[in-house]
């Protein structure tokens, strides 16, 4: 069952919190993908059930030398793609209430032995992307590769006209790394779960911080058509990152009547979310179309919490819902 899913925002991040939290396994998700049609075969021979035919009522025995089935060419090889787009609603804001609407752009795919994973708005490389196979891996395996992240948290659309008269912040682009071990066949065949965490840091002089992102992800094939994959991540800021996003300056408080506030890092975020995919076709193997559809939550913590814009203005609690498409070729 192919995870053809996780569509990656180019618009507002949800904190880039909820997003991330999305997002932030897809390393071990996308390289994988090509084993799981093999649950379709060996589903299907499970829910197959024996019938007995008499000698007289059996059917004209096939060609010789003709297949008994006819499998179309899986699309999963040393060079694939996905892409797709989709429309989510998430806040304005890293700690907004208001929800906004935008598109959400998906590529994922491996290139020249090297797989593509999405990462929030933004990508992950999987260096060590598993050659294809259709049959259940044995052992665990290390993904690892460079992470990047463009972060555009209150640079545009802040529907709080109070937290707008803060200003607008510049955009980060994040460059990093990232780890994950993925252990496949847990609970059942063909199922998988990784453990991982990334670190980035910004390079455009926005925040000028870092950022580290611990994961736990689970993902399986449900029945011959849909497969998913649920995520649960947390965030950890320095103090650069929480002074850039949560503090109120005292030129901010005069400009907005909010009090003056001082944040420094810590944790910054825990999250958790679900992504469930359908195959129209139910043909994982022969890529074609897919619906993706994403819910989640993440609650911001310490003092992306108690910073006046969320804690006054906003909420902690955040959320993401999202629906979309995408085509594997």
């Amino acid at each position: 069952m192919t995870l053809r899913s996780a569509f990656g925002p180019f618009g507002p991040v949800v904190s880039v919190a909820a997003f991330c939290a999305i997002f932030g396994a897809a390393p071990a998700l996308a390289a994988e993908t090509e084993t799981d049609g093999a649950a379709v075969v060996a589903e299907a021979e499970a829910e197959a059930e024996p019938v007995a035919v008499s000698v007289q009522a059996a059917q004209p025995a096939p060609l010789a030398g003709a297949p008994p089935f006819s499998f179309s060419k899986p699309v999963f090889d040393e060079t694939w793609a996905t892409i797709g787009l989709g429309v989510g609603m998430v806040p304005s804001y890293a700690g907004s209430d208001d929800y906004i609407a935008f598109p959400l752009p998906l590529i994922v795919g491996r290139v020249g032995g090297v797989g593509i994973s999405p990462n929030g708005p933004g990508f992950v490389l999987d260096i060590n992307s598993p050659k294809p196979a259709f049959g259940p891996r044995k052992g665990a395996r290390i993904a690892f590769g460079p992470a990047f992240r463009f972060r555009n948290d209150r640079n545009n659309r802040i529907s709080d006209e109070v937290v707008a008269r803060a200003g607008k912040l510049d955009a980060a682009l994040e460059v990093g790394g990232n780890v994950a071990v993925a252990l496949p066949n847990v609970f059942k065949t063909f199922d998988q779960l990784s453990f991982g965490v990334q670190a980035r840091w910004d390079v455009l002089g926005a925040h000028d911080g870092m950022i580290v992102e611990p994961q736990i992800t689970y993902r399986a094939p449900v029945g011959r058509s849909f497969a998913l994959q649920v995520q649960a991540s947390a965030e950890f800021v320095d103090d650069s990152f929480a002074d850039y996003y949560f503090t109120v300056s005292p030129g901010q408080a005069l400009a907005t009547g909010l009090p003056q506030f001082r944040a420094d890092g810590g944790l910054n975020r825990i999250g958790t979310v679900a992504i469930l995919t359908y195959d129209l076709d139910g043909k994982p193997l022969s890529g074609g179309w897919a619906i993706t559809g994403v819910g989640g939550v993440s609650r911001l913590l310490g003092d992306s919490a108690d910073t006046p814009f969320t804690a006054q203005r906003g909420d902690a609690n955040q959320f993401i819902i999202g629906l979309g498409m995408a085509y594997t070729f």
